[in-house]
């Protein structure tokens, strides 16, 4: 009975020594299929990548790898927020997309710039969308797709244009936007046929929205964002002319204290740009002011800043409204096609707000916040605005003789500036 414990225990034993090594030897196993797995992984993640190169050199990147790099590197940009989910966005296949589009029917596209052209779809299920389609031979590259998906698809505010999905497909990058069916605020504003749709309540309608929308980005939002590229053309309208700030692939996140940032990449609209963003690269929350100020002025006057000369003086726009002020004429500066419909203070308040905005010195400018109280109430103190920045324009006298000392001409990364001699 004893030796039968004694041999009992000593199987018992026997069995527990082989299990223990049976586990040890498939751990090892799985441990090794794991790291050849890997491995594995790495390099066909490699010949993914790997490919021809474009003129600069640049690794061409598949349409998954391209996906994954920007809802990680977006992640990664974002680790800090609640929800990291909220920011993948539906993906479009290329089929939807062309079916909605007609197959990029000319009759479809709603307008052009450096990026490519944009065009109006709409989709099976009847909703109607906006696809901004980069071009192959674009000045904006795959930073500032990425950039702009990761920006938008956090941003929520009425006055932002909302960003509904992307596409990446068959070397296409798309990104696809809510349909705004009156456009962009250029298309309105500067037309002699359709700037009669703009009275003075839906204009000023307009610059307290836009400037709404920039007190968020500036401000309110969950991270501090400066555009860097508002300008007319960027401003969309919808059925009912309520204003909404687009096109962020040029914006750039501030983070902590971050104020002011100096760039060796000078990017944006000459006649939008703030002077020591044109001259020196810095750009701040009062560069975007500046931008700010300048739109308003378009709106009040129905004119573009680049490209407007006085009959008389050959001041730009800038100039025009400041020489106006001082004289106290500034209700001429106000859009004919107005008409009467318009309250004279209210006019006024804004050209002061738009003056302060386009001040030449940075720390003369207000803050938007400062910006909406001006314009929203009546009450609120303002002071006199000093000198605009780039307010003077053509010298009638030097252009007109061959003879005469030519404009010294200054280039900073494309963006010219014409130091001009006094007469």
């Amino acid at each position: 009975m004893e030796l039968c414990c004694i041999n009992s225990v000593r199987y018992d034993r026997g069995n527990i020594h082989l299990v223990v090594i049976g586990v040890a030897v498939g751990s090892a196993v799985l441990f090794l299929v794991l790291i050849g797995y890997l491995a594995w992984k790495r390099k066909a993640l490699q010949s993914m990548c790997k490919g021809e190169t474009d003129k600069k050199g640049a690794p061409e990147r598949s349409q998954d790898y391209l996906l994954n790099e920007v809802v990680i590197s977006s992640k990664r940009d974002y680790s800090s927020e609640n929800n990291v989910d909220d920011l993948e966005l539906p993906l479009f296949d290329f089929g939807t997309i062309v079916t909605a589009t007609d197959n990029f029917a000319n009759e479809n596209k709603l307008g052009q710039g450096g990026f490519g052209c944009v065009y109006k779809g709409r989709l099976i299920e009847g909703q109607e969308i906006a696809v901004k389609r980069l071009s192959k031979n674009s000045g904006q590259g795959i930073e500032e797709f990425k950039n702009e998906v990761r920006l938008i698809a956090r941003l929520q505010h009425r006055n932002l244009v909302r960003l509904l999905g992307w596409c990446v497909e068959r070397d296409e990058k798309m990104l696809i936007y809510e349909y705004m069916e009156n456009r962009s605020l250029d298309a309105v504003i500067f037309s002699q046929s359709r700037s009669s749709l703009l009275n003075w309540p839906r204009r000023f309608n307009i610059i307290c929205g836009i400037a709404r929308g920039l007190l968020y980005l500036h401000q309110d939002s969950r991270f501090r964002i400066i555009h860097r590229d508002l300008k007319a053309s960027n401003v969309l309208l919808d059925g009912e002319m309520n204003p909404k700030i687009s096109d962020f692939g040029m914006a750039r996140i501030f983070g902590g204290d971050q104020t002011e940032v100096n760039t060796k990449r000078v990017v944006g609209t000459y006649g939008y740009m703030s002077p020591e963003y044109a001259m020196d690269g810095l750009f701040s929350v009062k560069s975007d002011v500046f931008s700010f100020g300048v739109l308003l002025l378009e709106i009040v006057s129905g004119k573009k800043n680049k490209g407007f000369y006085h009959s008389n003086s050959e001041l730009n726009l800038l100039g025009h409204a400041w020489r106006l002020w001082r004289e106290g004429k500034g209700l001429e500066l106000i859009d004919q096609s107005v008409g009467e419909s318009y309250s004279p203070n209210e006019v006024l308040r804004c050209i002061q707000v738009a003056l302060l905005c386009v001040q030449e010195r940075a720390e003369d400018r207000p803050t938007m916040a400062s910006a909406v109280l001006m314009l929203s109430s009546e009450s609120a103190a303002m002071p006199q605005p000093k000198k605009p920045g780039f307010c003077l324009g053509r010298n009638p006298i030097e252009s007109s003789s061959s003879s005469s000392k030519q404009d010294e001409s200054y280039s900073v990364n494309q963006v010219t500036v014409t130091a001009l001699h006094p007469r």
